[in-house]
């Protein structure tokens, strides 16, 4: 398949509004493509590379592609740059420049979907000395091959912002209807297995039967379900209909997802990530010993102690662990790591997220045998707002966040953030939210970005929208930090406004949501405050306007009194 075709079929899902036309042009285009590209051509029409288990990451920031573009088209990046000031898309701007050379180019190769991929892919697969000019060369042989609506769309995927509303849920539909299997089984298999290309791949060669074959697998990570908030324990009980409730410590730590496959054991970290190799001096080789099952996969939280005090170390100090890559073993001497186990999901070959909660949590308690810096998180089941009120106060003296909240008889559902769990803990509101812009800032200030615009992710097109300007909770010397930290992802400047890559998520702090107009979604954040850095979340597990909708509603019914 020529590359050519996926180029028309994004200007035709970004000329429509209508979701049901998106899906129908969808299922036509994954209807025709050939079965052995049907995997790759699902993931690139979402405008991604790898699937979502995949860890690996493109690694090419708008720096890179600007020096592409420059070697290839002969401008220089300084005009580059004027022309995305105007533009506001280093995708459309390549368009325009490569349309300008084009009437100088007397014979130029086809480029095919399947070396679009397969370079992509390289380019992910790049690290140590040597990989930026490696990366650099694959980019100008990409875009010297690519028309200017090819290279449009080639510039948007390395950046991950395809601007033509497609989301999970639109592609999920579009397989269903281009295979005709029901879309439940579609989503089913996505949430198990986090790879769309493999469920459309079952879906087409092997119908609703193998779709319901489909699950998890031992050594692939899942998405994490997640809990929305809630202001007290008293609440909590009421959300989940009033009778008893389990109740767990939420710890100050990173939550993990452990695969056991033999005597092989994997940690992935929230964003999925391989974390393995930094946790084996401790937590690798004392979660072998403690589970007593051949096969699973299971989730805990991995916290930071201080020795001397018991406590909890800061949350920044397990991430040190994380981004470790060499002298493991140095800093786990440094930053001694625990781990509460809470969930099991598989157990041997025994799928267990349709099972409730209280079931899973005996079968967990039934395959953990305590080990040094190993148990399963500490329980209490009750229906008395007092009784969980002294839980809830004993964590905080502890140094951890508060509880978490979980419905007896809750299934589990990757990927979801609903009322299966809640969480109570004393801090503002908050939400996780991706960068995507920001403005310079005054007097001495004026080198660094002052003030950061953030993010909500619309789940249905999987595009961000702004939701707030945040300027308030960083010192200068956070700002510095941060100015560094988003150099290489300024897409353009014009003034003092800066467009940045969506790579980075911020923890933002707010006082309430209101309905705007300012910004397309209709919602603004009033007041809000930069927390932290998010670095175990990527951009994918922002959250959501859903989500501000609903902290919106709820802040509605409690100004009436309900």
């Amino acid at each position: 398949m020529e590359y050519r075709e996926l180029a028309v079929l994004y200007d035709r899902l970004h000329s429509t509004m209508s979701k049901l036309e998106k899906r129908d042009i969808l299922a036509e285009f994954y209807k025709k493509t050939p079965s052995e590209e049907l995997g790759f051509v699902v993931l690139l029409s979402m405008g991604k590379v790898f699937p979502e288990w995949d860890a690996r990451e493109l690694g090419v920031g708008p720096k890179l592609l600007l020096e592409a573009l420059s070697s290839v088209t002969g401008r220089s990046g300084a005009s580059i740059e004027k022309m995305v000031a105007k533009t506001g898309d280093l995708g459309e701007t390549t368009e325009q420049l490569l349309a300008g050379k084009a009437q100088t180019t007397l014979f130029q190769e086809v480029l095919t979907v399947k070396r679009v991929y397969n370079t992509l892919v390289e380019i992910g697969e790049l690290e140590g000395s040597g990989s930026q000019e490696k990366m650099l060369k694959h980019l100008k042989g990409l875009l010297l091959a690519a028309s200017p609506r090819e290279g449009k769309y080639l510039v948007r995927t390395i950046l991950g912002q395809m601007r033509v509303g497609v989301g999970e849920g639109l592609v999920r539909d579009a397989i269903a209807a281009s295979f005709g299997v029901p879309v439940e089984l579609v989503e089913r298999g996505i949430m198990l297995t986090n790879d769309v290309g493999e469920v459309a791949r079952v879906a087409r060669e092997q119908g609703e039967k193998g779709l319901q074959l489909v699950g998890l697998r031992a050594g692939r990570p899942v998405k994490p379900m997640a809990a929305q908030s809630v202001r007290s324990v008293e609440e909590a009980i009421q959300e989940m209909g009033g009778g008893e409730v389990a109740f767990e410590i939420k710890f100050d730590g990173a939550r993990v997802q452990i695969h056991k496959l033999g005597g092989e054991l994997k940690v992935f970290s929230r964003r999925l990530e391989d974390v393995t190799h930094a946790l084996e001096p401790d937590i690798v080789p004392s979660v072998l010993k403690a589970l007593k099952v051949r096969k699973g996969i299971f989730e805990g939280e991995v916290v930071a102690i201080d020795t001397k005090t018991g406590r909890p170390r800061p949350f920044q100090d397990v991430l040190r662990r994380f981004r470790r890559k060499y002298r493991v073993e140095e800093i786990a001497n440094e930053i001694p790591l625990e781990i509460h186990l809470f969930e099991a999901l598989l157990y041997n070959s025994k799928e267990l997220i349709t099972l409730p909660f209280y079931e899973r949590r005996k079968i967990l308690e039934s395959v953990v045998e305590p080990d040094d810096g190993v148990e399963v998180a500490e329980q209490l089941v009750t229906a008395d707002p007092g009784e969980a009120e002294k839980l809830y106060k004993r964590a905080l003296e502890m140094g951890h966040e508060g509880v978490m909240a979980k419905k007896l008889e809750s299934d589990y559902f990757p990927g979801v953030r609903g009322k299966r769990w809640l969480k109570v803990k004393p801090l503002l509101d908050t939400l996780d939210l991706a960068v995507v812009g920001g403005f310079m800032g005054e007097g001495r200030r004026s080198e660094l970005i002052g003030s950061y615009i953030v993010a909500a992710m619309d789940a249905d097109t999987s595009e961000l929208e702004p939701v707030g300007r945040v300027g308030t909770g960083m010192d200068d010397s956070t700002l510095m930090e941060l100015t560094r930290l988003f150099d290489q992802l300024i897409v353009s400047r014009v003034g003092k406004e800066v467009v940045i890559q969506p790579k980075i998520v911020f923890e933002v702090g707010f006082e309430e949501v209101q309905r705007s107009t300012k910004y397309k979604c209709g919602y603004a954040l009033r007041f809000p405050r930069f927390i932290r850095v998010r670095e175990d979340k990527s951009v994918d597990q922002v959250d959501t306007l859903e989500t501000i909708g609903r902290i919106y509603e709820m802040q509605r019914g409690r100004r009436r009194g309900g």
